[in-house]
Order: structure tokens, then sequence, then C-alpha cells
């Protein structure tokens, strides 16, 4: 049974396994100070064009989540998100289990505009309610839309303009960066946020996030932080050399590339059988709207997931591609569906 269920079902880029593979017995130095943990960091400088960033790998993304916002927030202070936002609904609460919450905003599209923020800061104008401090975005959204250079721009300047941080959850960010309708660069990053992470579980690593400090305040003390939060790895060499292959020969963009062009493949056959979307496609997440009596056949034979139900006859679910998915496999689903709606349909 194929999975289009997520883009993290196989397991690691073979540029990635020979590399790890030909390190054998050699010893390394541990929690990230290693020789390989530094070169994957000035690859990444030179990649986002930044002398002054400061980057640290960690595991995951929730626990990078997690580390950044403990360390960034007091404790009476909150981070704004999209209702749809990674942080929350698929972490669990591990925000609000730190002691910070959430406030979320319900957006047409996945995005957070100033318009949309601004009745939030005038909610809480005092004491008497949690203090918005930071503003957590990520590209592509949770529901797969991306964001423009010039949005993420006017986010930012509202966000200094009244005392916010900008912070990017880039789980996907090689699909968004190399999506069609993409304007924005990883060179623009650091102009644009106060922090980001460039996702590699996503993206062919085994595991791991690059995180990447720009604004100078949110810098000291923070593997402190990491390592009071379990998001320091003894062998912290294994996430170094992951990343260094990921930025060697453009790879890390590549395979974003490929990712997204196997999903604009796949929303063609969806589309060509009358189905539409819930949001215009833009990156490897696609959310058509499907009767339930071909989720139920799709079901026998693929991986999917449920996302929302849309009325008695309808649901709308996830179709993800992966760093890995072959051409060969997206038209094997298309004969597959051709076949389904002609022979399945009551």
């Amino acid at each position: 049974m194929y999975s289009f269920k997520n883009d993290y079902s196989e397991s690691v880029h073979h540029n990635i396994l020979t590399a790890i593979s030909a390190l054998g017995l050699k010893q390394n130095d541990g929690y990230g100070m290693d020789d390989y943990c530094a070169v994957a960091k000035e690859m990444i400088l030179t990649a986002i064009d930044s002398k002054d960033a400061e980057i640290h790998f960690l595991p995951g993304g929730t626990i990078t989540n997690l580390t950044l916002i403990a360390h960034i927030l007091r404790p009476y202070q909150a981070v704004i998100s999209a209702n749809t936002a990674h942080i929350n609904i698929h972490e669990t609460g591990a925000i609000e289990a730190s002691g910070h919450k959430i406030l979320d905003i319900i957006t047409p599209d996945g995005k957070l505009t100033p318009e949309l923020i601004k009745p939030i800061l005038e909610q809480h104008e005092n004491e008497h309610w949690v203090q918005p401090k930071m503003v957590f975005i990520s590209n592509p959204t949770e529901i797969g839309t991306i964001y423009s250079k010039q949005e993420i721009e006017n986010l930012y300047t509202y966000c200094q303009e009244q005392g916010l941080l900008l912070y990017l959850d880039g789980a996907r960010l090689a699909m968004g960066v190399t999506a069609q309708d993409s304007d924005l660069k990883l060179t623009d990053l650091p102009k644009l946020v106060d922090a980001f992470y460039i996702g590699g579980t996503k993206v062919g690593a085994l595991f791991g996030e690059a995180l990447v400090l720009i604004n100078d305040k949110l810098k000291a003390d923070f593997r402190f932080t990491m390592k009071q939060r379990g998001s320091i790895m003894a062998k912290g060499w294994l996430l170094g050399i992951q990343f260094k292959e990921l930025f060697t020969d453009n790879l890390y963009l590549k395979l974003g590339d490929h990712t997204n062009k196997m999903a604009a493949l796949l929303q063609e056959i969806i589309a060509e059988q009358g189905f539409s979307f819930l949001v215009k496609p833009q990156s490897n997440q696609l959310f058509p709207i499907l009767p339930n009596w071909l989720i139920a056949e799709i079901s026998k034979h693929y991986l999917i997931s449920t996302w929302s139900k849309i009325d008695a006859d309808n649901t709308c679910v996830r179709f993800c591609t992966s760093w890995a998915t072959k051409k060969e496999e997206i038209l094997e689903f298309k004969e597959f569906l051709k076949q389904a709606v002609t022979n399945t349909k009551p």
C-alpha cells in the first residue's frame, strides 16, 4: 500500500546515508561541537547570505518550536498563530505545557496578516491578559499555501512597529521557496524574520532541523535552553553531516523542487476527474474534497489523511508528496483513480 499520508515516510536520501556510513568508527566531539556541524553551519550561512546569524541543530520540529518559544517568551507572554498552525493543532499542547498561551486566529488560507493580528493586540491591552510577544508562521502553511515575499515583509514591518517577534517554522521550507508561485528565496529570510528553521526531516534527512537565529537579542544563552529542553543531541555530528550533504550541490532545494513537481502532477490528475480543492494547491500538500465512497475505495490501496468533513457526503482529505516520490507512482495512481471513479461511483 503506497503512502501519500505524509512527506517523511521514506528514511533518508542516499547521499546522506552514504556520508553517515563512511564515518565508520571515527570519533567526534559531542553535543554539536564537531567539525561536521561547523562546516554545515558555514554552508547554511552562505546559502542564506548572512554572516551574523547563529545556527543550532535540533532533532525535530516540535522540539525546535518548543525550545525557541520557551527561550524567547517571559512567563506571562503568548504567541500568535493561525488556528491551523502546527503549534496549535499538532504538537499536543507542547507550547501551553511550557506555560505560554497560543492566541490562535481563524484565517481563510492559513496565513496571517497585520489586519488579522491587530484585534488581538487591541484586546490584550493590559496586565489582566497575557501579553502577545511572538507571531508564529510557517511556509508553506499547514494547508499548503505559501507566503509571498511582500506578505512576510508586511508582517515583519508590522511586528517591528508593535514590538513583536516574527518566527517562521520551516519544516517544509524547501518546498516553500521552490514552489511555482513563490518569489521568496532563502537569502530573503534573514531580512524578514527574527528567527526561522530549515527543515530536514521532511526534506530527505533521517531527522533534524537547523534553527537560524537572526535577532541578536535571541542568541544569548540559547544552548542552555536547548539542554534544559532536551534538544541537544550527544551525537550531534549526525545532524551536522546530514545538513552538510543537504547543502552540497544545492541538494536541499532540488529535493524541494522535485517534491512540488510531483504534487503538481498529482493535482492535475485529481482535477481532471472534476474534483475541487479546499484551497488552491501551491506546494506538496493537496487538500481535495472527495465523495466519501471514493475515499473508502482509495483507502483500500493508498494511505491518505482525513482533514475535515465538508458535508454528509463529502470530506476533505490530504495527499502529500515527498522528496522520494517517483513519477511512476503518481501515474499509477492516475490509472487507479480513473478506474475507481468509473467503476465504483454509486
